[in-house]
């Protein structure tokens, strides 16, 4: 029998790797690591499938390597010219990039487990990301809430 094992790399040696493959056509699915577009992605358990960067809008989620040193995948939240505001659903502070430091786009979510890709053009994922945009002042409590609460309770499967 054939026996899987599983490896880790930092994200310094892996995202590189697979910026490469998008460059070159192709897409990738990677694993989430972190917390910072919780509630509706989880570390570990959900994965994104990433392409060459298209067309940048407001709301998309993007792979962008931010002060030219950490890569983040987080939604958009303005683009004004080449500057870039971006803000995971689970962080509170925005940060901010040029438009050069987005490396890949996100075509969808495979979330909890599932092999259906839920894509950020279908209807599920754009009602999600207009609630939770609009849900921007009070998503402190929210969040709050979530970890607090709704895991210790229900967990995040």
């Amino acid at each position: 029998m054939l026996k899987m094992r599983e490896v880790t790399f930092k994200n310094s040696i892996l995202i590189p790797a697979v910026l490469k493959l998008i460059n070159e056509g192709h897409t990738v699915t990677l694993p989430l690591k972190g917390f910072s577009m919780r509630p509706f992605l989880e570390d570990g358990r959900d994965k994104a499938l990433l392409a060459k960067v298209g067309k940048l809008r407001v709301g998309d989620p993007v792979l962008a390597i931010i002060d030219h040193q950490r890569y983040v995948l987080h939604r958009i939240v303005k683009i004004e010219g080449d500057n870039v505001t971006l803000l995971g659903d689970g962080n509170l502070h925005p940060e901010h990039c040029k438009t050069s430091d987005i490396e890949a786009s996100v075509i969808g979510f495979y979330r909890k487990g599932r092999t259906t890709l839920d894509p950020i053009a279908g209807r599920k994922w754009k009602t999600y990301s207009t609630v939770w945009m609009r849900l921007r002042p009070i998503r402190r409590w929210l969040l709050a809430f979530y970890r607090r609460v709704w895991i210790p309770i229900f967990g995040y499967a």
